[in-house]
């Protein structure tokens, strides 16, 4: 059988995995109804829509997995029943994070080096190893096999796994939100691999919420909408002339670019919030006495009732950075100052209302929740905990408060596999704020969601800002457009920062060559479509 499946009428052979009128029902709640597509040879299919929509879902249909409980009806067909990589959207939840990275990734290898001679086996997986770990685009794998996963960033995370996917040797490649969290040249990066993925013979399944890369590596959309699929074509007929309105509103809603005739505010309006003097943090390298300097930080400084927002590229040092003001990451010199007063560099040693203070927002949602504990309950809990509230009192200001941010009480009382990841992400928004904090850490918090999603977040974020004379917030991100909606700006690279300024300077007249290099490599919108480095040129035909 062959098929024809784009506007330029190229044939692409058997599918190697297929879906057919796929429903998945939990507790009542149909996740997918009457969903199919078919992962062909060489191509790419893809699957966008909002958070919830119920894309995870369907690909993890792919490898056999469904959530707990789940009711199932359809059919799912991998070609000679082999096995299905996965690129998960929250790499920290499948790396173990008390193995290093060269046991991961050995373990997959050595399965694929046993025919060899015992001498021979070992090299042979190391070699294999480092392959792998260069085709994901991490070319210092050497350096890199000695660190936890808690030691790399969410981008070289990510990476990690797709070298562990394409170890597996698997026909067909389930991308979940593969950039998440990854800078515009990362990014670029791995809109590379996949497209060698797929021109090697693979089926691509790609699942995200990122227009630019869908744009740059899609050979067919399918947009998904409360579990069905609303629009399905070629990818150059989607973008061209959708025909759905959901898909229209997709397209539409993408963050406006910064205002640069306002002033971003006073440049030291009062004294301080937090600052940072002299930080100097370091990784253990594995050894005794063996460390690396991620970050140096000579001044950092946040203003009350201000947003700053921290940028750089994957593995720069943000991540870093934040943890280190949040407690969470105590090898480090220097001073971290709340209202003038340090604070002390670990978690386990702040009083409480320091803790409630400072608050961290983690990009991985999912992974921050107890899975077998209802999310209300959760939440609840950090005004119990931190401001001693009794529980009654503590559950009905929960609720207030998710219901501000868009979560209704029937969803908040299940558990957090129910919610989908936008709608966890604000789940952890509202616990955070339910310690009343004076500073909000966000890192990467809408890194992972889709357009719609994301504006509604970031509208969130800010009308907190004008909501609360008292609360502050720092924006951990990759994204300029995220960065835009700061009053300033600090730029890292390679841990040292190099810039920091208003808002509309940075973004419109940087003066360090790495700061107008990350402008560059962000295609500026409104000034041309973006199309992604390079899938096939004949794309446009």
């Amino acid at each position: 059988m062959k098929r024809y499946d784009d506007e330029g009428g190229r044939s692409a052979g058997e599918p190697l995995a297929e879906i057919e009128d796929l429903r998945v029902e939990v507790g009542g709640r149909v996740i997918v109804d009457g969903v199919g597509l078919r992962a062909l040879p060489g191509r790419v299919t893809a699957l966008v829509g909002a958070s919830g929509s119920g894309k995870t879902t369907t690909g993890l249909a792919l490898l056999g997995e469904f959530p707990a409980g789940a009711r199932v009806t359809g059919r799912v067909h991998v070609a000679a029943g082999g096995p299905v990589g996965y690129v998960p959207q929250h790499p920290a939840a499948v790396l173990n994070p008390a193995r290093r990275v060269s046991a991961l990734l050995t373990d997959i290898a050595r399965a694929q080096v046993r025919d060899l001679p015992r001498p021979a086996r070992r090299a042979a997986a190391r070699e294999r190893v480092l392959r792998a770990l260069a085709d994901a685009q991490l070319p210092d794998g050497e350096a890199l096999l000695r660190r936890y996963p808690h030691q790399l960033s969410g981008g070289q995370q990510q990476r990690v796994v797709l070298a562990q996917a394409l170890l597996l040797g698997a026909r067909v490649v389930v991308a979940d939100e593969p950039t998440t969290g990854q800078d515009a040249l990362t990014k670029s990066r791995v809109v590379d691999q996949l497209a060698a993925v797929a021109a090697r013979g693979f089926a691509v399944v790609l699942l995200s919420h990122d227009l630019d890369v869908v744009r740059a590596l899609a050979d067919e959309i399918h947009v998904m909408r409360d579990g069905r699929i609303v629009e399905s074509g070629p990818a150059q007929r989607v973008w061209r002339a959708p025909r759905h309105e959901w898909t229209r509103e997709l397209l539409r809603s993408r963050p406006p670019l910064p205002d640069t005739t306002e002033p971003d505010g006073p440049e030291d309006p009062a004294d301080p919030v937090l600052r940072v003097r002299n930080l100097t943090a370091r990784h253990r390298d594995g050894s005794r006495r063996g460390a690396t300097v991620v970050v140096r930080a000579p001044e950092l400084t946040l203003y009350t009732g201000q947003c700053l927002a921290v940028v750089g590229r994957s593995g720069s040092g943000k991540t870093t950075l934040a943890r280190c003001l949040a407690g969470l990451h105590r090898d480090h010199d220097g001073e971290v100052l709340l209202d003038g007063a340090p604070l002390p560099r670990s978690l386990r040693d702040r009083r409480r209302e320091q803790l409630a203070a400072v608050q961290y927002v983690f990009q991985d949602a999912r992974a921050a929740f107890d899975e077998h504990r209802p999310v209300l309950s959760q939440v609840a809990r950090t005004a119990v905990r931190l401001r001693g509230a009794d529980t009654g009192a503590a559950e009905v200001e929960a609720l207030t408060t998710l219901a501000r941010l868009g979560l209704p009480a029937e969803l908040v009382r299940r558990r957090p596999a129910q919610l989908s990841g936008g709608e966890l992400q604000r789940a952890a928004l509202a616990r955070a704020l339910l310690a009343r904090p004076r500073v909000l850490l966000c890192d990467e918090i809408t890194s992972g969601l889709d357009t719609v999603t994301r504006r509604g977040i970031l509208d969130v974020l800010t009308g907190l800002l004008d909501g609360d004379d008292d609360l502050s917030l720092v924006l951990i991100t990759h994204d300029l457009d995220t960065a835009a909606v700061a009053h300033r700006v600090a730029v890292l690279d390679d841990g040292q920062i190099v810039e920091q300024g208003p808002t509309h300077r940075i973004l419109t007249a940087p003066r360090h060559p790495f700061t107008a290099s990350l402008m560059a490599t962000a295609a500026p919108r409104g000034r041309g479509t973006p199309t992604g480095p390079g899938r096939r040129t004949d794309r446009d035909r």
